[in-house]
């Protein structure tokens, strides 16, 4: 019988680590000797800038693992459902339209690609309404409809912007972290807090919906509200990561897949494992985009999608039958 808490304590061990060691990577002295110049790197720039990168990885984690759950597939993803699309579509918008502003210390991009985000959750609720229920057949299809429609309109922006706003927009969207401060960490956290605690009180609700959805009513579970609540607590997180930091892919897929096989499908365990893995996951993945071409940078973005991309290829060679939890 596979024991969880002992890879969640070595998990949780690294964890610990990784958050210790990473901010140091690429400095040229002892960090606690460090003064002046050296030190406010230090303390402002790298450190902030780990958390921030684990913080965004664990509701990246969080929120694959919940969809996972919820279409009953391991190849479903934080952006499933267009939220990734709609978030740069309102970046896009805000680049091209050439604004600059800030709101209580969140830039104005940001609460442009928030409100895209939040814009392609409403239409894709509207539409499974629209349709009747609550289905996740249609609510698949709904996202996937919504994220074609978004990413046709990012390109025509794209080709009527100028060379200035155009690299802008590519670059966006490649994500990263390289902006990463305190403050993108306090507007990151309520989201983890909201969405992630939401998740935590489901995890039976969930486990019941892997085993398929007339078990789960038998079960006495409202299935109905029980998946809107996934997508709502799901939809929130990705907005708020894709809003600060762009959108990172394969977070969402592979940390939980890679912590299901840790720990197992019990959502009592795999929660917390993909909070810590997927958190881990995109604190080394930035730490190896800022050193990787030093002095150049490497948008983290780009690497998670080279490591994601093989992941896939494994994944799906190696699922014996259909692709069903």
């Amino acid at each position: 019988m596979r024991k969880p808490l002992v890879p969640l304590s070595i998990l949780l061990l690294l964890t610990v680590g990784a958050l210790l060691v990473c901010p140091l990577f690429g400095m040229e002295f002892i960090p606690y000797t460090a003064t002046g110049q050296d030190r406010e790197i230090l303390l402002n720039l790298r450190i902030p800038r780990v958390l921030c990168a684990f913080v965004a990885g664990a509701m990246l984690s969080l929120s694959g693992m919940s969809f996972q759950a919820l279409f009953r597939n391991p190849l479903a993803t934080p952006f499933t459902l267009g939220v990734s699309s709609g978030a740069a579509l309102g970046a896009a918008v805000f680049i091209r339209l050439g604004l600059a502003f800030t709101i209580l210390g969140v830039s104005g991009t940001s609460l442009a690609a928030f409100g895209g985000a939040m814009l392609a959750v409403a239409l894709v609720y509207g539409l499974t309404k629209i349709k009747g229920g609550f289905s996740t057949t249609t609510l698949l299809l709904a996202g996937i409809a919504i994220s074609f429609f978004f990413s046709s309109l990012i390109l025509f922006i794209q080709y009527v912007s100028g060379l200035t706003h155009s690299f802008r927009i590519i670059h966006w969207m490649m994500g990263t972290l390289t902006t990463a401060d305190y403050s993108q960490l306090a507007n990151l956290l309520p989201f983890l807090g909201g969405g992630g605690l939401l998740l935590v009180f489901l995890h039976r609700e969930m486990n019941l919906l892997m085993v398929g959805e007339d078990i789960a009513i038998s079960r006495g579970v409202n299935v109905g509200l029980v998946k809107k609540l996934i997508f709502l607590a799901a939809s929130l997180m990705v907005g708020g990561v894709v809003s600060i930091c762009g959108p990172i892919g394969f977070v969402g897929m592979m940390s939980p897949h890679i912590c299901r096989l840790m720990v197992g499908a019990d959502h009592r365990y795999l929660t917390p494992a993909s909070f810590l893995f997927g958190g881990l996951f995109l604190a080394l993945c930035d730490t190896l985009s800022r050193v990787l071409i030093a002095p150049s940078e490497l948008p983290v973005g780009v690497l998670t999608a080279l490591l994601g991309g093989p992941f896939f290829i494994w994944l799906l060679l190696n699922r014996k039958g259909d692709l069903e939890l």
